[in-house]
């Protein structure tokens, strides 16, 4: 062998010894591995690590018995056993005593288990796992409060085993989403900063916005960034289950975790730019009244574009003791532009019309139902 081979090989056995050797699993963990052989009795796995797995057929076969994975197949599966050098691996719990056996070691190893909810019972549901009778409390079977038990009732869910003495199992579902749901928090956090973009799945409203889950993280979609237009309660525009884009606003630590504030408006076009890019003082709009404060009326001139109507450009020379005098909330009017305020995004509006308009006219027309109040504009114009 040449020096340059020699050199070669042991620079080859260096590489090796550095590598890292695969660790044989233990009881308790999930492998994924390759199916090699299939017997009459039993499906062995190829786990890597130096290991081979062995399943027992009903494990992967249908309620009709039909196997359900050929050579090749990739598996996944959980190591219950080790001995004689061949892992046990289990997809399912058996049934009867050897279901029992399972649970116990279930509880053990903290292995999730597979149930069907059967029925709502009081404090929460029952649960058949593996033909053994189960109880998950209301609090555990989710990560938020569910009002109505039913929803889960036909469903396969999975468990932890938190309590099991001879008859006697509890089972929780809230521990197996709070871990999953953390393990998504950790890729979600790094996405997190002010200006991303990132999909989310609304789960959730209070009266001041949504809660949007960001994928293990929940942020808050305030009503006020719902959009340009002015929203009473986040139901009016969302709805439980919708999965959307939101901008990330801001991220601030907080003793529980960061607080996450979201935006939709901040995704959307600004309807302000092209509702006054046309406007000019002395022009006319026309518009629909949306709030009524004592200093005077706001008028929506486009969709989440609106202009005030101080209370003294209310009237044509008279008195006015508050807006609802002369206007009401949802009433349709016309009115001028009396300046435009790009910077601080501010419209200022005038409906006092031609100063010669007497109280009685404006008092006449200003009541009156929705449908006259073109007649009210015509007066102005009139009058102008």
């Amino acid at each position: 062998m040449s020096n340059d081979e020699e050199d070669f090989a042991a620079m080859f056995a260096a590489s090796e010894k550095d590598k890292p050797k695969a660790k044989r699993p233990k009881i308790g963990d999930v492998v994924r591995g390759k199916v090699i052989t299939v017997g009459k009795e039993a499906v062995f796995v190829d786990v890597g690590g130096k290991a081979e797995g062995q399943l027992d057929r009903e494990q992967v076969t249908d309620k009709e018995g039909k196997l359900l994975v050929k050579i090749g197949d990739e598996i996944e599966a959980r190591v219950v056993a080790d001995a004689g050098g061949v892992l046990t691996l289990r997809t399912k719990l058996g049934r009867g005593p050897e279901a029992r056996a399972e649970l116990a070691q279930a509880q053990d190893l903290g292995i999730p288990v597979e149930g069907v909810v059967t029925e709502v019972v009081k404090g929460g549901v029952s649960v058949d796992v593996a033909g053994v009778r189960g109880f998950c409390p209301a609090s555990q079977i989710d990560n938020r409060f569910v009002e109505d038990l039913s929803v889960f009732v036909g469903q396969r869910l999975t468990f932890r085993v938190t309590r099991y003495e001879g008859r006697n199992l509890v089972l929780s579902r809230r521990a197996l989403l709070d871990e999953e749901k953390e393990k998504r928090a950790v890729e979600t956090r790094k996405n997190l900063v002010p200006g991303a973009v990132i999909r989310g799945k609304v789960v959730g409203f209070k009266p001041f916005g949504a809660f949007v889950d960001l994928g293990g993280v929940e942020g808050m979609l305030h009503v006020s960034e719902l959009g340009f237009q002015r929203v009473e309660k986040p139901e009016d525009v969302l709805r439980l289950g919708q999965e959307l884009d939101v901008a990330i606003l801001k991220v601030e630590p907080g003793e529980k975790g960061d607080r996450i504030s979201l935006s939709l408006k901040a995704l959307a076009n600004d309807p302000w730019n092209d509702a006054t890019a046309s406007l000019h003082e002395g022009a006319r709009v026309k518009g629909t009244v949306t709030r009524l404060q004592p200093f005077g009326a706001f008028v929506e001139i486009a969709p989440g574009v609106e202009g005030l109507v101080h209370i003294s450009e209310l009237g044509a020379g008279r008195r006015i003791n508050h807006p609802k005098e002369v206007v009401g909330v949802g009433q349709q009017v016309e009115a001028s532009v009396l300046a435009i305020d790009p910077e601080k995004r501010r419209l200022s509006l005038s409906m006092a019309g031609s100063k010669d308009a007497s109280p009685e006219e404006i008092r006449e027309a200003a009541p009156r139902a929705p449908q006259t109040l073109g007649t009210f504009g015509d007066l102005l114009k009139k009058k102008s």
